[in-house]
């Protein structure tokens, strides 16, 4: 198993797929192949759009067998396996019908008769993607960049393997040529060989440590690229808050797909005068939440998707009660097999616990009581990361001011973050940089060309 990746099912710690990692030569011979395909890919936009509308067909059509690979290899729950490829159908449909608008030319003044910008696929791009939402983290950035004409090369998890093999199966049923979308297969030497073999531009979702990697090596060799790398989520809400909605919000927000989510809530800071009445409701919600076989229609809550992550958690939750959080609810592994843990809430969490300070990236919710909206704001932008956050009040004028002061590159007010095809995606500090989605997204890996046309020579100016 030294030259193969290995996926085990976190749920019963089953080996259920090995890969045997790719040559030098392989990750070349399949970064030429679709920068052959791009030559043509790029000529015709009606023709992509009509292959990205025949994608979202077949993913619907393929929807439980696909739900159901992504839940045997990270233990997704397969209700929200299916909710995952039906919102990757929803976001290739959008740039299938919008992506020609998108990418319209546009006119500018200048002193020439005639200005024009227009936007030009840069080429192959390496797409480097995590394991926890491997359908719709792969395709929310393949499906605009895609429409843009370039060509795609993905590298998938190590711990999702066959999705990433599963999306290249069924681009190719939709109609597209061999090379428009491949897979590159192994660990993380792959990523490297990808990056230093002939691709255009890189965008890469994960963590700081690896996504810092991925930018030096990149811009190293003048290749653009995006970097998405997750977050620690404020969710606040303040006195006047829906205390009902609020609290189903945070359930939501903290607990969808094990709590692994980049946007997913995961500081709770609740204003001091409504934290007990919030509290409990939460704590209440949680503790109904159905943990098991992630297979069932009934389960709300599978494994986390490792031991590693199960162990990881736990050190989080052990390392909080100790600096003196209280723990509410949870807290402990269920079973002996299978990475499954406990829906978890501590209160009176401060900044020097590791759920202050780090990701949480599993079923953990740490609340914070704050006196006052400045306060709560204070706590808010005291992170590292700044990827989205969400602000519970019914005064939408007072949300509005507080959503400015955030520093994140999401805010979203009464409803849990959540990512959409129409609104650009990211973040800002060590949340990574560069946009996903929407027309800012589609533009990141695209040459935005201006062409001016004159009929005399003009000098404005003694410079170039």
């Amino acid at each position: 198993m030294d030259n193969s990746v290995v996926t085990v099912n976190p749920a019963n710690e089953q080996i259920i797929y090995e890969h045997k990692n790719m040559s030098n030569e392989e990750v070349t011979k399949i970064v030429d192949k679709s920068r052959d395909a791009f030559r043509e890919w790029k000529r015709d936009v009606r023709k992509r759009s009509i292959i990205l509308l025949r994608l979202a067909e077949q993913l619907r059509k393929d929807k439980e067998r696909l739900a159901r690979i992504a839940s045997e290899e990270m233990g997704k729950p397969i209700k929200e396996s299916r909710s995952e490829i039906e919102k990757c159908a929803w976001a290739v449909e959008f740039y299938s019908y919008n992506g020609d608008i998108l990418l319209n030319n546009e006119s500018l003044n200048s002193d020439a008769n005639k200005t024009m910008i227009t936007f030009q696929p840069l080429g192959v791009i390496a797409s480097i993607m995590p394991w926890n939402f491997p359908y719709w983290q792969a395709l929310r950035f393949a499906a605009p960049s895609l429409m843009a004409g370039n060509t795609i090369v993905l590298k998938p998890a190590s711990a999702t393997m066959q999705c990433g093999i599963e999306i290249e199966k069924t681009i190719l049923k939709s109609g597209a040529a061999d090379g428009v979308f491949k897979t590159a297969i192994g660990n993380s030497k792959i990523a490297e060989m990808l990056i230093d073999s002939k691709i255009d531009g890189v965008t890469f979702t994960g963590s700081i440590e690896i996504g810092a990697k991925v930018a030096q090596r990149a811009t190293s060799r003048l290749k653009k690229c995006v970097l998405e790398l997750g977050g620690s989520d404020p969710f606040i809400v303040l006195d006047d808050a829906d205390i009902e909605k609020a609290s189903s919000g945070a359930i939501k927000g903290r607990f969808l797909n094990c709590g692994q989510s980049c946007v997913a809530s995961k500081r709770f800071i609740v204003s001091k005068k409504i934290a007990k009445e919030f509290t409990e409701l939460f704590v209440q919600k949680a503790e109904k939440l159905k943990v098991g076989d992630p297979l069932s229609d009934s389960t709300d809550i599978g494994p986390l998707s490792s031991m590693k992550s199960l162990d990881n958690i736990d050190s989080m939750v052990k390392d909080a009660v100790n600096l003196g959080g209280e723990l509410l609810t949870g807290g402990q592994r269920i079973g002996s097999v299978g990475a499954f843990y406990k829906p978890t809430v501590i209160n009176k969490v401060n900044s020097k616990m590791r759920v202050s300070k780090e990701e949480t990236f599993g079923p953990v919710a740490p609340i914070m009581i704050v006196e006052d909206e400045v306060e709560a704001i204070h706590a808010a932008n005291d992170s590292e990361f700044g990827l989205g956050g969400s602000i519970w009040t019914r005064d939408l004028d007072k949300a509005q001011k507080l959503s400015l002061e955030m520093e994140c590159g999401i805010v979203t007010v009464n409803n849990m973050v959540a990512s959409d095809p129409r609104v650009p995606f990211g973040g800002i500090k060590h949340s990574g940089f560069g946009r996903e989605l929407s027309r800012y997204g589609m533009l990141e890996f695209v040459n935005v060309k201006s062409v001016r046309f004159y009929d005399k020579l003009v000098y404005e100016h003694h410079v170039e």
